[in-house]
């Protein structure tokens, strides 16, 4: 089992019913897309990472670890906006710095590519706090409950449980397999380890379409349709309660109506 599938089952917020937290994530996430404001999106950050830490206590420092990797793709993204290029003889906006190149080149940050790529990163950095708190939060089968309530196609929400299996099956066999040819040296040069992970492509595709084609047939067995457990849970008017004020808050301060 993977540790962020670990703490969406055992977490603080497990018995919270998934219909509350996904309102308040999803709503957030499309409130901060919307409205495209700084303040709103670090304040949405802000909350979503309180309720991860303090409210689902999950570790800080895990947390932190799943934000190395979005924060990457991020920073890379915000470097190619920043930077410019253009001929020598043009006409440079207004710029923060500038730099001459050889071939008749300059490199420069202009003023707006800055504004941009500041809006960008808390944009971007408030929706992961919103997702990153519904995949700690909630587990898969409570994220399908709540498509099923909200009459999503069937088949759609099938397949979305049925990936995230594949998932945790992948990553075993893909364990194992590697093990194995560690084992027997597979990776001791780089012909021997580009061998090896061809090799280790190759069986997981074999395996997974092997698996594939044995479920298909359990499910046919069944009658075509996955079987599904869920946990009953309690809605409270408190937490509806806190996520209006939430919301209307965010929606009054970011000026929205006006």
């Amino acid at each position: 089992m993977l540790l962020i599938d670990k703490y969406a089952y055992m977490n603080k917020l497990a018995s919270v019913h998934p219909l509350e937290k996904m309102t308040l994530s999803l709503g957030l996430l499309l409130l901060s897309l919307i409205m495209r404001d700084e303040q709103i999106s670090l304040i949405t950050f802000i909350v979503m990472s309180a309720f991860i830490i303090v409210g689902a206590k999950i570790p800080i420092m895990y947390f932190a670890k799943l934000l190395l990797l979005p924060g990457f793709f991020l920073l890379t993204s915000l470097v190619s906006i920043l930077f410019s290029i253009v001929p020598s003889p043009s006409t440079l906006p207004t710029h923060f710095w500038s730099y001459s190149l050889k071939g008749g080149w300059i490199i420069f940050i202009g003023s707006a590519s800055i504004e941009t790529a500041q809006q960008l990163f808390f944009i971007v950095l408030g929706s992961i706090s919103c997702l990153y708190f519904l995949i700690l939060t909630t587990s898969v089968q409570s994220i399908c409950y709540v498509l099923r309530q909200w009459r999503l196609p069937v088949l759609f929400v099938e397949l979305v449980e049925l990936t995230y299996r594949f998932i945790f099956i992948f990553l075993d066999s893909m364990q194992k397999i590697h093990l194995a040819q560690q084992a027997r040296l597979g990776y001791r040069s780089p012909m021997q380890w580009l061998r090896s992970i061809s090799m280790l492509i190759a069986a997981l595709f074999a395996e997974m379409f092997q698996r594939s084609r044995e479920l298909n047939n359990a499910m046919q067995a069944r009658g075509g349709e996955t079987v599904y457990w869920q946990e009953n849970f309690t809605p409270s008017m408190k937490n509806w309660l806190g996520i209006a004020v939430i919301f209307i808050f965010l929606i009054i301060y970011g000026g929205f109506f006006t």
